[in-house]
């Protein structure tokens, strides 16, 4: 009885990490990934503006929108958006792209310990198998992006303002409040998850990636080359986990890109695409299958820097 009535006590007197463990691993990874987005920001502002790129359907939508824009590359294309609109530019969207790296990192941080600990468990020696990892991270990415998928879709309409400008079309926004709000008021909560489909498809191939891939190289250094598990080894497999992500999530990405960047009507349906796959079925036939890679530089550069592994 004393026992009982000592521990909450005992529990107050505990530092907040050890009494609210799950909380406190959220704001972590949260504060973590925003300030990594920050420092990335305009490799996926760059990223945004490749995928839209040449995009064959937007020929269908009016004269002056199915103007030629020739395709320029990473480095041309940063370049670009310095020379024409501006250095502070290349962070056009970042307040959007935090809320939603704070969402995710820890929506997809706290899903996977509990589908961890309390869904799929430990083997019978507190090991946890790689395909159980797998199955944590995958379902995790997506659950993550699904709730930040909102903050997606603000982010990438706002990225394309500054080329809205420059194209001498109207902005859509005066700022990320105003976003939200008329995205709400056009097309309801629905619209908010426009394209959340090949958005999750995105997070949940990029998990699968990332976690199988680095595993795997990271095991096969250790055992096949005189590699110490140290910095060098992780950066290695960083970089072999990114090249697999890329290559599974860019065209998912490009889809979902493209689906959020798309015109609407007045109940905020598309115009250029019905569908995911009516927008994979129209990039493939109008631009080609390597249509689906564009912007994939920087997407690669991106999850290397960006890559930590949850297990």
């Amino acid at each position: 009885m004393l026992h009982a009535e000592c521990y909450p006590q005992e529990k107050r007197s505990l530092p907040f990490p050890e009494r609210w463990p799950r909380t406190s691993k959220f704001a972590l990874s949260a504060c973590a990934a925003a300030v990594a987005e920050l420092v990335t920001f305009p490799l996926d502002l760059t990223k945004t503006r490749l995928q839209i790129q040449g995009e064959a359907a937007v020929g269908r939508y009016g004269p002056a929108a199915g103007r030629a824009v020739p395709y320029r590359g990473m480095l041309r294309t940063a370049a670009g958006i310095v020379q024409e609109e501006g250095l502070l530019k290349l962070w056009q969207g970042a307040t959007p792209a935090v809320y939603r790296h704070i969402v995710y990192s820890g929506v997809r941080m706290v899903t996977y310990e509990h589908i961890r600990d309390s869904v799929l468990g430990r083997a019978e020696d507190e090991s946890f198998p790689l395909w159980r990892s797998v199955v944590g991270g995958m379902s995790a990415g997506a659950i993550g992006q699904f709730f930040a998928s909102p903050t997606d879709l603000v982010k990438v309409q706002m990225q394309m303002e500054g080329k809205r400008r420059l194209e001498g079309k109207p902005l859509r926004f005066r700022g990320v409040h105003h976003a939200f709000v008329k995205i709400l008021s056009e097309g309801g909560i629905r619209g908010l998850w426009a394209g959340w489909v090949p958005n999750v498809q995105r997070a949940a191939l990029v998990n699968m990636g990332d976690l199988t891939t680095y595993d795997s190289v990271k095991h096969f250094l250790l055992l096949n080359t005189p590699l110490q598990d140290n910095s060098v080894t992780h950066s290695i497999a960083s970089v072999c986990s990114g090249l697999v992500a890329a290559i599974l999530g860019t065209p998912a990405d490009v889809v979902k890109t493209r689906i959020m960047n798309q015109p609407r009507d007045k109940q905020g349906r598309g115009l250029l695409y019905k569908s995911s796959a009516d927008c994979l079925i129209q990039a493939i036939q109008g631009e080609g299958f390597i249509s689906l890679y564009k912007g994939f530089l920087p997407t690669w550069m991106r999850m290397v820097n960006d890559f930590f592994p949850l297990f």
